[in-house]
């Protein structure tokens, strides 16, 4: 049997939290600063969360379960932000399955009709819902080195229109295929993020744009924002051009990423890949990234769970 009792004060679960989301940031490879930032950004979007303790067959508290709401494109959406049992309290998972349970139908019962999860760890509990998304990182010790034909330069102010329409092509075709956006959805995210992020354009501070060459001939780009995070690099885009895919390209410009980010005295370099795209996902994996983070997310029947 498992019972819930609602915590009225966010000091009765909010440390708790935030010292799991650390935990799990840095045994990810994320440095201490860094994640004690992206933890304080979660715990700033928690004030309005409803928190309830994890009870077991005696009354004894054994974990917790967190919900709240949030914006899905124009729509309620419910939000698990964290459904934790204590491994030596619950080593069959009944009580995080009861748990899920709980969360869904209080999801439900406040107007949603999808459920988001930020995963930090695997959870079988949600093992059926789609991955929509997984933020990667690689902390670099010894960037890797590119075939010695393959270099990189800076991106010229008449290249960057094209590259531009191109990037916000493929960044809106990305979060069509991870199952959460529908193209005119996408399509406006796309010019809004880009207009946001890059305002002068190549000459956007703290952001480096480049064309990758392949014996002087171009056959890709990347753009990166340095200082994203304290010693973070973020990785909008490593891309190679279709034509030239196949060849190692791709890991090439994962090791130019890499160079980059340590010459400009970063040591991780940090990437977002959607939910479909299991080409960049296995690329990642091979070259050393580790799953920081992974948004996944399933619609909700009419009715509540029973």
């Amino acid at each position: 049997m498992t019972d819930f009792d609602l915590l009225a004060a966010p000091s009765d679960w909010q440390p708790g939290y935030r010292q799991r989301l650390l935990d799990a940031y840095q045994a990810t490879g994320l440095p201490g600063p860094a994640a004690a930032e992206l933890a304080a950004k979660t715990m700033e979007q928690s004030g309005s969360w409803t928190a309830a303790s994890i009870l077991d067959e005696n009354g004894r508290r054994i974990g917790q379960v967190v919900v709240g709401l949030t914006e899905q494109h124009g729509s309620s959406a419910g939000r698990i932000g964290e459904l934790w049992t204590d491994p030596g309290h619950d080593e069959q998972g009944s009580h995080r399955r009861a748990a899920h349970t709980w969360a869904r139908r209080w999801c439900a019962e406040h107007g949603a009709r999808q459920v988001v999860v930020r995963l930090t760890a695997p959870n079988e509990a949600f093992a059926d819902y789609p991955v929509r998304g997984q933020t990667r990182i690689k902390d670099i010790t010894t960037p890797a080195e590119p075939p010695a034909a393959v270099t990189y330069r800076p991106m010229t102010e008449a290249e960057y229109p094209a590259w531009l329409s191109a990037g916000e092509e493929d960044y809106a075709a990305d979060m069509v295929r991870a199952g959460s956006w529908t193209p005119e959805q996408a399509r406006k995210k796309a010019e809004e993020d880009y207009r946001t992020l890059l305002p002068e354009g190549v000459a956007t501070a703290d952001n480096t744009i480049l064309v990758f060459q392949s014996d002087g001939e171009p056959i890709g780009n990347g753009w990166l924002r340095h200082g994203h995070l304290p010693e973070v690099t973020y990785g909008y885009s490593l891309v190679v051009h279709p034509q030239f895919r196949g060849r190692g390209h791709g890991r090439s410009a994962m090791a130019i990423g890499e160079q980059v980010t340590r010459a400009v005295g970063d040591r991780v370099l940090m990437f977002n890949v959607f939910g479909g795209n299991e080409v960049a996902m296995s690329l990642y994996t091979a070259a050393g990234y580790r799953v920081l983070e992974e948004t996944r997310s399933r619609d909700l029947p009419v009715a509540a769970d029973s």
